[in-house]
């Protein structure tokens, strides 16, 4: 049943909340979403992410779900929901669902059972424990919630704790349930039924905790982590779980691999495997940051080493790329100066830097026109991360909250999470009401309807890429090979599959960089194919001067001596 369609895709990700507001509310929802489908055709995406909209108090804005098998008013209906998917399919676009089953809301009826008695059916959905202690008021074990604090929560009714490896307001899943497991692969069903193409798993890679759930060792930020990511029985869940549901239909199911490292993918995603088809890691991540959100100077020596130790994979896996998504701040102001006078020129390089590599490329909504991290007073910032992370500093070390505030304005999650710049207007095409979140003040130059008028924007650039990937055999089953990896500025890598060959420069730095390419075997007379700036050699020669930001590709013709 399952084809691969996916390693021919390309992913747009669409933050519902934050994409288009419909009815005026503020909050962005599912019938904005479809007045933009025509916008994700012209822009060539072929398949969409879309993160949670179904029922939930919205702790941590739709991942804490209440009910599985129904829509958040705030977003639409289900009736609503069908209207959209039927336009994407009608467009050629597939649809992906978020799939969050790590935990639920704690206002989910499974856990409003299970707190209610010991004896209670469902009190096994959920992971509980006694107290440390003669009064058994201490946490089971040492382990810290993602979210700050210990991720247990003492609950008066039973007098017994539960895990939370998030908010408080979700509650872990007992994945060791035969049950949970069932209602798992039944609600994924479910959405097959109704015309999903596949589902991406929020921190898949947290549901097996190690047996008796000991102590971790110490670290203020992820203690008690090496006890619950990849535990001891993932890979028979996950196998369980393609049986019942993921390979009965023509799916495409990306884990978020939370912990994941590169000696232990081919374990979760080779396709003999029969458990992911891809993952979303972390390693590219982790260059600029420690402590899972305090951010260090970019390197881009290590960040291509990351890049290129992931191209090398067993053929039979498949790589996820991404700069952007809903938990990762804006990537023109990560990996450049996003607020510079080469903003344009950093975006489309960007874009050549990873969607010229091997795996299904994801673009994040606002990505294709450069849209920037945001400038926040601690009082702005919305997202429990955030606020959490505050509160604990003000409570333990209040003289280390500047360095929280600089932490935050870099890596918050806010920051991905602004409104949708539309239009250069008030409320940015957005919305006509209150937006629930603070709309960047640079939509005047950063917006889609301008960038749509200018043939040089950020966002034609994009299309033009998109469509150059589509079909292209070098892209999607081309070797990959990488030259000055020492290089301190410039990611300059081939694709290779035969005698067909593309040669990418990428220049990081924000000055002109001269590079002695004739080390790049019989490179010499290789055509310009596709230039940021448009103003490279239309031949390579032995040597070549990239501008600021600038990325060139060229393809080196099969049929010509180039010696």
């Amino acid at each position: 049943m399952k084809t691969g369609w996916y390693k021919d895709a390309v992913f747009y990700q669409i933050y519902p909340r934050s994409f288009c507001d419909s009815n005026g509310d503020g909050i962005g929802d599912i019938r904005g979403i479809i007045s933009k489908l025509d916008y994700l055709k012209e822009l060539g995406v072929t398949a969409v992410w879309l993160s949670p909209v179904y029922k939930s108090p919205n702790d941590d804005n739709g991942y804490d779900i209440s009910d599985y098998r129904d829509i958040n008013p705030e977003f639409g209906t289900l009736d609503d929901w069908k209207e959209m998917i039927a336009g994407m399919h009608e467009r050629g676009i597939k649809l992906v669902m978020d799939l969050v089953v790590n935990h639920t809301s704690d206002e989910h009826e499974w856990f409003k059972q299970s707190r209610s008695s010991k004896d209670n059916p469902y009190r096994d959905y959920y992971i509980w424990r006694k107290g440390k202690g003669k009064d058994g008021k201490r946490p089971p074990n040492n382990w810290t919630s993602r979210f700050t604090g210990s991720a247990w929560q003492y609950d008066e009714t039973t007098g017994e704790w539960y895990l939370h490896l998030f908010s408080k307001k979700q509650p872990d899943l007992n994945w060791d349930n035969p049950k949970v497991r069932r209602e798992v692969a039944d609600i994924c069903n479910y959405w097959f039924e109704l015309g999903v193409d596949g589902f991406r798993c929020d921190v898949i890679t947290y549901i097996s905790k190690a047996e008796g759930l000991p102590d971790g060792k110490f670290n203020p930020v992820m203690c008690g982590d090496e006890h619950f990511v990849l535990g001891p029985h993932i890979h028979e869940y996950l196998n369980e779980i393609y049986e019942k549901a993921w390979s009965k239909y023509d799916t495409m199911i990306v884990g978020e691999a939370i912990g994941c490292k590169l000696t232990d993918a081919p374990m979760i995603i080779a396709e003999d495997r029969h458990e992911l088809d891809s993952a979303i890691t972390f390693e590219l991540m982790d260059v600029d940051m420690k402590w899972s959100f305090f951010p260090v100077k970019f390197n881009l020596a290590k960040f291509k080493a990351v890049q290129s130790a992931w191209q090398a994979l067993p053929k039979n896996c498949w790589n996820t790329l991404y700069y952007e998504n809903h938990d990762q701040p804006r990537s023109i102001t990560r990996y450049g100066n996003g607020r510079g006078y080469y903003r344009k020129e950093l975006g489309k390089m960007l874009a050549v830097s990873y969607m010229m590599l091997r795996g299904t490329p994801y673009v994040y909504q606002g990505q294709e026109i450069g849209m920037t991290n945001i400038r926040l007073e601690e009082k702005e910032y919305v997202d429990i991360m955030a606020t959490r992370v505050f509160s604990l500093i003000r409570k333990i070390f209040p003289p280390l909250m500047p360095v929280a505030r600089w932490a935050m304005s870099k890596r918050a999650r806010d920051h991905a999470r602004t409104p949708m710049q539309w239009e250069d207007k008030t409320g940015a095409g957005f919305t006509t009401g209150k937006p629930w979140m603070k709309i960047n003040p640079n939509l005047g130059e950063i917006n889609v309807a301008s960038d749509l008028k200018n043939p040089n924007s950020i966002l034609n650039f994009y299309k033009k890429l998109i469509e150059f990937r589509k079909g292209n055999a070098v892209i999607r089953d081309g070797d990959y090979i990488e030259y000055f990896p020492k290089n301190k500025k410039v990611y300059c890598f081939e694709r290779k599959l035969g005698s067909h060959r593309y040669i990418v420069f990428c220049n990081f730095a924000e000055k002109k960089v001269a590079l002695n390419i004739d080390t790049i075997p019989n490179s010499r007379g290789a055509k310009l194919i596709m230039d940021n700036w448009a103003t490279q050699e239309e031949t390579l020669g032995d040597a070549i001067l990239l501008k600021p930001y600038e990325a060139a590709i060229y393809e080196i013709d099969p049929s010509a001596d180039n010696g």
